[in-house]
């Protein structure tokens, strides 16, 4: 009754009670272990699964042993266990040697072949394993072992490059998951797993879509510890991408937390989420301990250290630092992030034509994978590329379809840098009224969410140019779209001292016109 309705705390009391007065069979133990699993206990999860293995191996059940071996196993591995995980998994498959090959745990055994595949980068062999899991799964009727099959032939098409058949098995996986077809141990490894092959090929949309899903999920079940492991860390990314930045930097920390000691394989990548979170709120100091932290666990600190530098004013190392990653990188959607932040390094080193080579290859992966994060990344890159070029109407175009992408992904930061970059190319065509309005929007994003250092670049205190008071007043009128003469009325003064004004202006910017100041004006905040 307690384990049909999901009280897992309830559950767990009673049955630990329970094994105290008098032996448990092995399948009651199990049900101690799962509810322990999904309470976040995983010594007593590991404690219990290990008590069971012995009990069915005592009643000479090979099956049963063999399955509790393999979640173990898995459950070890998952955590950074590997030698024992891998010993458990081992006894698994001995503990099978004499069953039928076509049992549903001969099937489950296909699982971690599989895995060892991928993390070979061997697809071919990966989607083998799991199709005759699949086929396995079909005889028997085991719903775990078909989600998990189809799980892995997701994972295994999406390294192979068949980036759409891949993610019909991820969601046929996750419909499994959220049906309540699949045991709640599977479930959360299927969609741990979905979510890091949502986040290598830059599907946000499909990574919000699933996590809302499972949120409503898990609200059913009060004591579920769902998100652990990189779950956590996907997590504070998805909270980063809404905006929600004091939430996903809590989820950041609670990761690091839960991850560092005793050291796990995601910790590399909570310390790189927690860095990123810093170097966006304009903490340089603490995210490049941050990164430094990410290296030490074995995770890279790219793009995000490159972007770092280049907020440090070095955009020379930036670039240098992107190029070498990117030559070692070849997969797609980990090679369209760094061609982004590459295109942003080299147009602030005034390498427009470098960039130009960037955003045509991101366009292409674009293209090809075809998700609308990356689809809105290319678009955006583009816009600043053809800014740089002189070619504002075009930029235009490519802004606004960036824009539209962030609208419709709930992607605040990102639709901020396209209302900046809006406003550059409103005012190179003379439409000060709109580019106004871009900034202003830009300013209100920038500083509900405490991106500090983009703020400022939109607003630079002190004294740009070096302008005088009587200056700044005169550019002002000029930004706004008044003539020498009106300016001249306006401040009482001759229109010749206007003149001498205006001129002295623009040479102190070193612009060539009465255009180029006012895009100085606005960009500067000289303009309100």
């Amino acid at each position: 009754m307690l384990f049909r309705e999901r009280a897992w705390a309830d559950a767990y009391s009673v049955l630990t009670r329970a094994a105290e007065r008098e032996p448990l069979c092995p399948s009651d133990i199990e049900l101690i272990s799962t509810a322990a699993y999904v309470m976040g206990k995983d010594a007593e999860s590991d404690a219990a699964l290990e008590r069971a293995y012995r009990g069915h191996n005592e009643r000479g059940s090979a099956p049963g042993a063999a399955r509790c071996a393999f979640w173990l196993g898995i459950s070890l591995v998952m955590r950074g266990e590997p030698a024992r995980g891998g010993g458990w998994l081992g006894r698994a498959h001995d503990t099978l040697a004499y069953e039928p090959d076509d049992c549903a745990e001969s099937g489950l055994l296909l699982v971690p072949s599989g895995l060892h595949a991928l993390s070979e980068q061997d697809s071919d062999s990966a989607l083998a394993a799991f199709s005759q899991a699949a086929r396995i799964a079909e005889r028997c009727g085991d719903a775990d072992l078909a989600a998990l099959s189809s799980l892995g032939q997701g994972q295994a098409l999406i390294q192979r490059g068949d980036i759409r058949q891949g993610v019909e098995h991820l969601d046929a996986a996750m419909v499994a998951v959220t049906a309540g077809d699949v045991s709640i141990i599977a479930s959360g490894i299927i969609y741990c797993a979905v979510l890091i092959e949502c986040r290598r090929i830059l599907d946000l949309r499909r990574s919000q879509e699933w996590t809302a899903a499972m949120s409503r999920w898990c609200g059913t079940q009060p004591d579920l510890v769902l998100y652990r492991g990189q779950c956590l860390v996907h997590r504070s990314e998805i909270l980063q991408w809404h905006g929600q930045w004091a939430e996903a930097m809590a989820e950041a920390r609670r990761a690091v937390e839960r991850l560092a000691w005793p050291r796990q394989p995601a910790a590399g990548m909570a310390y790189y989420q927690l860095a990123e979170l810093y170097r966006l709120r304009g903490e340089h100091a603490a995210a490049e301990q941050a990164y430094h932290d990410a290296v030490e666990h074995g995770h890279s600190p790219q793009p995000g250290l490159a972007l770092l530098r280049l907020a440090q004013g070095n955009a020379d190392a930036a670039t240098a630092s992107l190029r070498r990653v990117l030559d070692e990188t070849h997969d797609q959607p980990a090679r369209a992030r760094l061609l982004a932040a590459l295109a942003e390094t080299l147009l602030a080193a005034g390498e427009a034509s470098s960039a130009r080579t960037a955003v045509v290859e991101l366009g292409e992966i674009a293209e090809s994978v075809a998700t609308p994060l990356l689809a809105g990344l290319a678009a955006q890159s583009a816009g600043a590329v053809l800014l740089a070029e002189d070619k504002a109407a075009q930029a235009c175009a490519e802004l606004q379809a960036a824009q539209r992408v962030w609208q419709e992904l709930e992607a605040p930061y990102e639709a901020a840098h396209a209302h900046a970059l809006l406003a550059r190319a409103c005012l190179a065509l003379g439409d000060t009224d709109t580019a106004r309005l871009e900034l202003e929007a830009a300013r209100g994003t920038y500083r509900q969410l405490g991106a500090a250092r983009d703020l400022a670049s939109l607003s630079v205190a002190g004294n740009p140019g070096d302008l005088s008071p009587r200056e700044r007043e005169v550019l002002a009128l000029v930004a706004a779209g008044n003539t020498n003469k009106r300016i001249a009325a306006t401040l009482v003064l001759s229109e010749k001292t206007v003149e001498r004004h205006v001129s002295s202006i623009l040479s102190k910017l070193r612009v060539p016109n009465r255009a180029a100041a006012t895009a100085y004006a606005y960009q500067h905040g000289i303009v309100q």
